[in-house]
């Protein structure tokens, strides 16, 4: 008997595919001549004369209109023939790029998390300091990230350093508030168990509270991890110079529609990656009764 699984594969694999097809067909054309406005179809012979005495050469030229798979196939092949290279600021391969941009996400993610995991176990053990902090909370949490962008060059100086701060603030409250539920949330019974026993405070927060709040804490974790991804490609693209981010928004700056659709296809693939890695340590630090 066929499984769920084999069959949620089975339909996605068609649903790519019919997409796939929809694509080809909105972009085929049965002269030949490609994307309608790219290289020479579509001009008369004093625009290409025109074109040429500018130096431009039409057997290069970047399309204007929608590529086809074609050109997206050659375009893919292109970007991760050297995705490594390195021609100065303004010219560097895809991977040293998103290499930028993991960095950046994955010190700001860090950081973030070396504060709100610890004061999310304050706030979820103590009641004084839950109302105490949930006014700040409340008023911080829907702030838009890139709002602090302009404090953050402000003060910091910085692109790379701002992009990593607003990393850090967009990444604080999901975690702070899923660790701050996850404490708090700690059946009474087992922290009653922990007293009769004498357990230290200490040994109780790292042997009962931690692994009964673990899947709660990491369920922030995951959800922060998304918010700094998608963050992170809106920073680069306002501050510029290096990160996925700033490839997408230079590739568009040189009208390479190609080059820019297969950078958000890779920024959705390693997002992708990302959640699924938080979601296999979910998975293993979940308790199933």
């Amino acid at each position: 008997m066929i499984s769920v699984r084999l069959k949620s594969r089975v339909l996605s694999l068609l649903i790519f595919v019919i997409f796939l097809g929809i694509w080809h067909v909105s972009t085929f054309t049965p002269s030949g001549g490609g994307v309608p406005g790219s290289g020479s179809s579509g001009m008369t012979a004093e625009q290409l004369e025109y074109q040429k005495l500018m130096g431009k050469d039409m057997g290069t030229q970047k399309s204007t209109g929608f590529p086809s798979l074609d050109q997206m196939a050659k375009a893919i092949a292109k970007q991760l023939s050297d995705p490594f290279y390195d021609n100065g600021p303004n010219d560097k391969g895809v991977a040293i790029q998103l290499g930028y941009s993991l960095l950046r996400v994955g010190m700001g993610f860090f950081l973030a998390a070396m504060v709100s995991i610890p004061l999310g176990f304050a706030i979820g053990m103590s009641p004084l300091l839950f109302s105490a902090f949930d006014p700040f909370i409340q008023i911080l949490k829907p702030i838009s990230p890139l709002a602090w962008m302009p404090l953050a060059l402000y003060t910091i100086k910085d692109s790379s350093l701002s992009g990593i701060f607003v990393i850090f603030i967009c990444s604080v409250w999901p975690m702070l508030i899923n660790t701050a539920f996850g404490v708090s949330s700690v059946k009474k019974e087992w922290l009653n168990v922990a007293s009769t026993l004498e357990v230290s405070p200490f040994r109780k927060a790292f042997l009962v509270i931690l692994p009964a709040a673990a899947p709660t804490i990491l369920t922030g974790m995951r959800i922060s991890m998304g918010i700094a991804w998608l963050v992170i490609v809106a920073a680069e693209m306002l501050v510029g110079g290096t990160g996925i981010g700033y490839f997408l928004w230079n590739e568009w700056n040189n009208l390479s529609l190609t080059s820019v659709i297969f950078a958000i296809l890779l920024i959705g693939i390693v997002g992708m990656l990302l959640d699924n890695c938080f979601a296999k340590f979910q998975k293993w630090v979940t308790y199933v009764e």
